[in-house]
């Protein structure tokens, strides 16, 4: 895709996670399925633990609010003690995290839950985040230019740090200047990119946001920040109106700093 030059204005980084710095694959082949394997283990070895009991009354009340929909699972209160009536609540546990998560569910619930067995999994080095290989020597690269980076991403801020912080490539927290999550606002509407540009202290024409999805692509540049559609094994494909529109790199070697001559 040749070199892509970043305008001279432009004095952050944004990066999108999955499919930009993450192969997408590492998202649904490695950390879904890790959950759906080990939900029952997770919740039978930490079930006494106020951390656990407090995301099961999460889940036990967003299956209440879920009880009109259809093949929705209830989750009983433990009506006894004995190991039966134990199995009995876990097992309707693990069958409501399964049918939200077959349904690609983002409820509050489930992403707590979610959050809490990753961090286990990570610590333990059942899992560890995957980033492509040009990423580390690019932003490495892009800070000894002076450049800020930040991530921005639709999972949370604790779940970034995790994949970041025990990744393929070690601990590598300290490349980036701070995390952003859908709490500053949607990916894909523009005020959300107006809040970050806030929150770092520029302008939005100072940042450059690199993501895979055009219709955050497009939310950026509504609100006058630099873009590049970023094109990696594995993602959406784009329209021949897309490619021709956007800015593409494949890989974060080919955007090419003024300052780092």
């Amino acid at each position: 895709m040749g070199v892509l030059p970043v305008p001279a204005e432009v004095r952050a980084i944004l990066l999108d996670i999955e499919g930009t710095t993450t192969p997408i694959a590492f998202v649904q082949e490695t950390l879904f399925p890790y959950i759906k394997d080990n939900v029952k283990e997770y919740l039978r070895a930490h079930w006494e633990e106020e951390e656990c009991q407090q995301d099961v009354g999460l889940l036990r009340k967003q299956a209440q609010e879920d009880s009109s929909l259809d093949g929705a699972v209830p989750i009983p209160l433990e009506s006894g003690s004995g190991e039966e009536e134990l199995e009995r609540v876990i097992q309707a546990v693990v069958d409501n995290v399964h049918w939200q998560m077959s349904l690609d569910r983002k409820t509050t619930a489930l992403k707590q839950l979610q959050g809490h067995m990753w961090r286990a999994a990570y610590a333990t080095g059942h899992v560890k985040g995957e980033i492509f290989e040009d990423v580390v020597p690019a932003i490495r690269k892009w800070r000894e230019a002076g450049m800020k980076v930040y991530i921005y991403s639709s999972g949370s801020i604790e779940a970034q740090k995790l994949l970041f912080g025990y990744s393929t490539e070690g601990d590598i927290l300290e490349l980036f200047d701070g995390h952003f999550d859908t709490k500053i606002g949607p990916k894909v509407e523009s005020e959300s990119y107006r809040r970050i540009a806030a929150s770092i202290g520029c302008a939005t024409n100072n940042i450059l946001f690199l993501t895979d999805v055009p219709q955050e692509a497009n939310a950026a540049e509504e609100a006058d920040t630099h873009v590049a559609v970023v094109i990696r094994p594995g993602n959406a494909g784009l329209t021949d109106d897309e490619k021709s529109y956007y800015s593409l790199i494949s890989s974060f070697t080919e955007l090419f700093l003024p300052s780092s001559t």
